[in-house]
């Protein structure tokens, strides 16, 4: 196992979603894992900025790249838009583009070379499920989990490649070697509304209500991703979506890193639990 990764936050760590970048931060080293933030990194463009300026954004997910392999480690990021955006961007420097954009890089004295790999926590966790299943120290055998993908941990499949964006599996995967039941979620594969929130809020709120219901109907403690862009979307907004379409329903949200600190035994407060909106508080005193 790969255990040094230049880690990569992506902006709504460092503030709205700081409960992601507490909870990686503190299951990474009961897991073995160390992360050495990248000095200097930038916004990767939130997959908006190529709209506006694609060859910007190529340059600036050119340095990210960069900074990883100056550290000699490859990049590892908990964001499934970041990761994306990390992706795509080393897909088309690697298949032509590194020497036109080294011209820009070699302003600021830096240059991309092609050396450093894209991951997530998901496809990390998912590929060493053996070692996390060693490290459990309280099974989740009395949660029952509603696994929500997200557009950008398995879509557009051709630029992650990791498996199958129609039928995947790699998230069950993980909650299972964890103890928490995966409970029948018909949308675990659904777009959250979050990069649609601001020009189409109606339409982002029932997205929203819609994959909280279905997490209710199928009796789940929480629903669970991997990206913070969702469980922002699904938590913060929760409320507000509901009352949109008149449900009673609540569920908790968590980030991947959340409930995996709930098995390894890592206090609620180290995970953050306290900061999400939907209570989640309870979760990490689930007796099994």
């Amino acid at each position: 196992m790969q255990n040094e990764f230049a880690f990569f936050p992506g902006c709504v760590l460092t503030q709205a979603a700081i409960e992601a970048k507490m909870s990686i931060e503190a299951i990474a080293p009961v897991l073995g894992i160390t992360l050495k933030e990248i000095k200097g990194w930038s916004c990767c463009g939130a997959s908006q900025a190529q709209g506006v300026d694609p060859l910007d954004t190529l340059v600036a997910n050119a340095r990210n790249l960069a900074l990883a392999e100056q550290m000699n480690l490859p990049v590892l990021t908990t964001c499934s838009t970041c990761l994306l955006m990390l992706k795509r961007a080393k897909t088309e420097l690697d298949r032509g583009q590194k020497d036109r954009i080294n011209t820009f890089l070699a302003k600021g004295k830096m240059n991309y070379k092609g050396t450093s790999e894209v991951t997530s926590l998901l496809w990390v966790l998912a590929q060493n499920v053996e070692l996390l299943k060693s490290k459990v120290k309280k099974p989740l055998s009395n949660l029952k989990v509603a696994v929500f993908y997200g557009c950008h941990s398995i879509r557009p499949e051709k630029d992650l490649g990791f498996e199958s964006s129609v039928n995947p599996s790699s998230f069950e995967t993980v909650v299972k070697a964890i103890g928490a039941k995966v409970v029948p979620f018909t949308k675990r594969l659904n777009c959250c509304g979050f990069h649609a929130i601001y020009p189409a809020e109606t339409s982002a709120m029932k997205m929203t209500s819609g994959i909280v219901n279905s997490a209710a109907e199928s009796k789940a403690d929480c629903v669970v991703t991997p990206c913070p862009l969702c469980q922002m979307q699904l938590d913060i907004y929760q409320d507000n979506a509901q009352d949109t379409t008149n449900s009673k329903a609540r569920v908790p949200i968590l980030h991947l890193a959340q409930l995996v600190g709930l098995a390894l035994d890592i206090p609620a407060k180290q995970l953050g639990l306290d900061y999400n909106i939907i209570d989640a508080t309870k979760l990490g005193s689930t007796k099994n």
